[in-house]
């Protein structure tokens, strides 16, 4: 009965959700990912190697894996919009103490607190939209949603490089904390309290043994596995992008270096196009074709061309949010329980990813430089495909 009252495409309420929930995952995304064409300059001005400098995004992402179990749990049991709002103060009050810090170390605590803060939206919003939207119209907000995601990404990246080159990364840091407090100023105005959340009363004890469970099915041990693979190599490729483009023979300004970010673009047209070919063709197929276009991307970076490289950037961005958008499709169709533990689970898959895509490649930039990072982040995911297709032969179970 209540099924009926939940909001639909053509509600008001269905676009006022949906879209304040857009603005609020763009600010979370664009805030996670803001440091990353700032590393060179870090290196610089605080005279860390390139490894440390890459600390201030895989700890971000550390804090978000930390906080999407912790505050996934604690969603289930208090309530959607209380996270979603302390999301979002979490993660606007760093960007006003970073500024004032002259030690590397504290920025890079900041952003693990900062991070843990961040996971409160990407934790509770998905629930909240499930749980406030009808069923027929949730796949429309869910899509906004991840779009804006890509967008967040992107913008975070390009707005810093901008602002940084004319006026100073500190700036940068404070507009965001403009902009995220507007943001915040809207939810807390404007975003609906939740109707249909029902409090869990299960013992952490049982969500534990969810993912357990989870963690038993080969098919959902792949998926997990194509989740970090996936991440690894797209986020090698980009955290180490700024130093190779600042050095010779390309030599470029920390703004132009932010203007090759703008192929994130391709994610909003990459996810909604992995769907639509997944419907036609095969979902297993076409993510398997996302993943061989990932790799391809990577090696066309090889090039000394720089109109060559923003090519394989746009071919690697491509391939990557259709093999991620049908990968986290993927997880909910293989859990026959405990769902939404299965996507959690894909959630910290990713961000593991994250991780050692940014800190633990460093050892191959500092050995092999750019060329390395990129034979590694194009011949991973093939042999990822390669080992799973193997195994799976043996077992006579076919899941990518």
């Amino acid at each position: 009965m209540r099924q009926e009252h939940k909001y639909t495409i053509k509600d008001y309420y269905f676009w006022k959700i949906t879209l304040i929930l857009a603005f609020a995952s763009f600010f979370v995304f664009a805030s996670t990912y803001v440091v990353q064409p700032l590393l060179p300059l870090f290196v610089q001005e605080f005279d860390v190697m390139v490894s440390e400098s890459t600390l201030v995004l895989s700890m971000t992402i550390v804090g978000l894996i930390m906080g999407l179990i912790i505050l996934g749990f604690l969603s289930d049991r208090v309530g959607r919009t209380f996270f979603i709002k302390f999301s979002l103060i979490g993660s606007v009050i760093p960007f006003f103490l970073i500024p004032l810090s002259d030690s590397f170390y504290l920025i890079v605590l900041l952003r693990f607190i900062q991070g843990f803060a961040l996971a409160g939206l990407p934790a509770a919003s998905l629930a909240y939209l499930n749980e406030e939207i009808d069923r027929r119209s949730v796949g429309v907000a869910t899509a906004l949603y991840i779009s804006s995601n890509a967008i967040g990404g992107m913008a975070g990246r390009v707005v810093t490089g901008y602002l940084t080159d004319h006026y100073s990364w500190q700036t940068a840091f404070y507009v965001f904390a403009g902009i995220g407090v507007f943001i915040s100023v809207l939810v807390f105005l404007f975003l609906p309290k939740s109707r249909f959340f029902e409090a869990s009363r299960l013992p952490f004890k049982k969500d534990m043994e969810g993912m357990v469970f989870h963690l038993k099915n080969p098919a959902i041990l792949v998926i997990i596995g194509i989740g970090v693979v996936l991440q690894f190599s797209f986020t090698s490729i980009w955290t180490y992008l700024p130093f190779h483009l600042e050095s010779e023979p390309f030599s470029l300004s920390m703004e132009a270096i932010s203007y090759t970010f703008l192929a994130y673009g391709l994610g909003v047209i990459g996810a909604p196009l992995a769907g639509w070919l997944a419907g036609k063709l095969n979902l297993k197929k076409v993510r398997i074709a996302g993943i061989i276009v990932l790799s391809m991307g990577a090696f066309i970076t090889f090039s000394q061309s720089l109109i060559v490289i923003v090519i394989g950037l746009c071919v690697l961005c491509l391939g990557f949010f259709t093999a991620h958008s049908l990968t986290a499709t993927s997880v909910t169709e293989h859990a026959t329980h405990h769902k939404g533990s299965a996507s959690s689970l894909y959630l910290v898959a990713y961000y593991v990813g994250v991780t050692l895509g940014s800190s633990a490649v460093g050892p191959i930039w500092n050995t092999a430089g750019w060329n390395g990072v990129v034979l590694l982040a194009g011949l991973l995911p093939l042999v990822y495909l390669v080992f799973v297709h193997v195994m799976q032969s043996r077992r006579s179970e076919r899941v990518v």
